[in-house]
């Protein structure tokens, strides 16, 4: 267990950063926990760091320790609406790396226009479960090789992100694709927890703007408005104009934003 005693401007008492575990850090102020420090790496390998504090003073001694302490980059992800927060990370020495929008996405075919919209001709939609593992994995890797090698993949949601060992998908029975005859031509994931959460819609580059997409969200948000949803939510980079185009041509309200920050 390490300790780092520090005596703060306008305190009488130390406070004092203890590292309790790996990657995990207290503030303590007259033996009490005032603050505490998480740092975690996401699937992609990228270290993600959170700091709950009480007072400026041990956040912003628990941000300088974790900082001095852990391999950068760093980074963290705020509600944009928290600006104390944002604050309190720029202050550490943190720049705003890019904004995401979180959109609120109606699942009625009635607001959304999607009731009649039919795939391509020649394409099928496979529901979420029924996809052959080998062919979506195929089409998942092509994609994502497509996006990096134009907009780069750090553009995509910071959850949207290689798994281990290098795989790529999340959860195979998540995913709902469009399928050609020989081959998977788009896919979109979808999980249900407290929310339904659109975690991904995209589509190979020689098979866009065709209607792929709109047909993957039809089919997507009609299964969970007949199992009762009546909203989904899904996260969209402020710079893909395209996506937010997309969601927002379907109704789709932009209800919060957070920002992602790197150290």
């Amino acid at each position: 267990m390490n300790t780092t005693p520090f005596t703060p401007d306008l305190s009488e008492h130390a406070v004092v950063i203890t590292r309790v575990a790996d990657r995990q850090w207290h503030a303590l102020h007259d033996d009490l926990v005032v603050g505490r420090g998480h740092a975690q790496h996401r699937p992609d390998g990228r270290l993600f760091v959170s700091v709950d504090a009480w007072h400026d003073t041990a956040f912003d001694r628990l941000a300088a320790t974790m900082s001095a302490s852990l391999p950068g980059p760093l980074y963290t992800v705020v509600d944009e609406a928290d600006t104390e927060l944002t604050a309190a990370w720029l202050r550490a020495g943190f720049a705003v790396r890019r904004r995401e929008w979180e959109y609120a996405v109606p699942t009625d075919p009635r607001p959304t226009g999607l009731g009649t919209v039919l795939p391509p001709s020649g394409v099928t939609i496979v529901p979420a479960g029924q996809a052959d593992e080998s062919l979506l994995r195929a089409v998942d890797r092509e994609i994502r090789d497509e996006v990096e090698a134009t907009v780069g993949w750090h553009s995509m949601p910071a959850e949207v992100v290689p798994c281990r060992d290098g795989d790529t998908l999340v959860d195979p029975s998540k995913y709902a694709v469009a399928a050609a005859t020989d081959r998977y031509l788009g896919l979109i994931r979808v999980v249900t927890a407290i929310r339904p959460r659109i975690g991904l819609v995209a589509v190979r580059a020689d098979a866009q703007r065709r209607g792929v997409a709109r047909a993957l969200l039809a089919h997507a948000l009609g299964t969970l408005h007949q199992s009762g949803f009546a909203e989904a939510w899904t996260e969209v980079q402020e710079s893909n104009r395209a996506g937010s185009a997309l969601f927002e041509g379907i109704g789709a309200r932009p209800m919060s934003s957070n920002l992602e920050l790197v150290r």
